[in-house]
């Protein structure tokens, strides 16, 4: 017995190492990120990570100097347009895969499962013919319209409905009601914690897009912020670099904002069905 505790104590300590060596990788690089973003362009230059003038001016100057707010605002407003579109769409399409029969109904799924074979790349060519004629590039619509749906929400939710037991139907066909009061009083609420998943997955990846919004987007007015942070190393501001770090660590601070809450929300659906 004394032996298995010492065992057992080894391969906790050994997992606990492990896991602080792995954090450390993961925020050391964030904080010295932040911090550099602290110092006059003149000490990053040298290479110091001290100086005596540590301040928020590179903060100020990006938000002044800068479009960063218009970025920000343009990347909050698609993810949370995506990320909505994308709960609705792919819920939808997973409760048909589930509750309702048709013909093909397998193998259309089999077809979605195929789509999630081929790289963004490989659509890249034709996604942007198609809304090159359809005028709209340089827009919002550029990038929402593409990504309403996505064939892994679908899987996702699908399978999440598949674990709702059957009694819940049955009972909700001998209370009178029709599919789409099935959907959003039961099948909805049911399975929140796969939709509170597919929502940080859906807002997290259309924030952090770069190819898409670099080839269809060309101003200020549409650009996102990952691909606007690319457009501050011009030829003004490309040795300004601690305003640059500023405005890395300020498009930083939503996608913290949601991984936040979305945990919290985890936690909490997590909880009520333990509680179940």
């Amino acid at each position: 017995m004394t032996q298995y505790k010492k065992k057992e104590k080894t391969q906790h300590i050994f997992h606990y190492s492990l896991l602080i060596i792995l954090t450390i990788f993961i925020i050391v690089p964030f904080l010295l990120g932040f911090w550099t973003s602290l110092l006059p362009t003149a000490d990053i230059s040298k290479g110091a990570l001290w100086s005596n003038h540590i301040s928020l001016d590179n903060y100020v100057t990006a938000i002044t100097q800068t479009p960063i707010i218009r970025y920000l605002f343009n990347s909050l407003l698609i993810s949370l347009l995506t990320m909505f579109a994308q709960i609705i769409f792919c819920s939808m399409s997973a409760y048909s895969f589930v509750f309702l029969k048709f013909k093909g109904r397998d193998l259309l799924f089999y077809v979605f499962l195929a789509t999630m074979m081929l790289p963004f790349e490989a659509e890249v060519i034709p996604n942007f013919t198609t809304v090159r004629d359809l005028g709209l590039l340089n827009h919002y619509a550029v990038m929402i319209i593409p990504f309403l749906t996505s064939a892994f929400g679908t899987f996702m939710l699908r399978q999440a409905f598949l674990q709702i037991p059957g009694e819940l139907k049955e009972a909700s066909d001998i209370e009178g009601l029709s599919h789409w009061q099935y959907y959003y009083k039961v099948v909805m609420p049911y399975s929140k914690i796969s939709v509170y998943t597919l929502a940080a997955y859906s807002f997290l990846s259309s924030w952090n897009q770069y190819l898409w919004p670099m080839l269809t987007t060309f101003s200020d007015n549409f650009r996102p912020v990952q691909d606007g942070l690319r457009q501050l190393q011009s030829q003004e501001t490309f040795n300004n670099w601690g305003m640059i770090q500023a405005s890395a660590a300020i498009i930083i601070i939503p996608t913290l904002i949601a991984l936040f809450f979305g945990q919290h929300y985890f936690k909490s659906g997590l909880n009520e069905g333990a509680i179940k």
